[in-house]
């Protein structure tokens, strides 16, 4: 991506925690929630449970990955 297509790009802020489900159609995987809720229950992705539903904490997720050292 050249810097003249970046920036005109918007950047989309996500909220600290989202509804697992939510999270699942925001990273493009709505055709494949059962994916999603294994990562969850497995422990890979950060969640709580409130009250009855289960929400993903999406800044402790950025923030782990943002730590993480990536090679190529």
């Amino acid at each position: 991506m050249d810097l003249e297509a970046f920036k005109t790009t918007k950047a989309v802020v996500p909220p600290p925690v989202m509804p697992w489900r939510e999270f699942a159609d925001w990273i493009r995987m709505s055709q494949s929630h059962d994916i999603v809720w294994g990562w969850i229950r497995h422990g890979y992705i950060p969640s709580h449970k409130v009250g009855k539903h289960v929400v993903v904490n999406v800044a402790l997720l950025t923030s782990q990955l943002l730590e993480q050292e990536w090679t190529l």
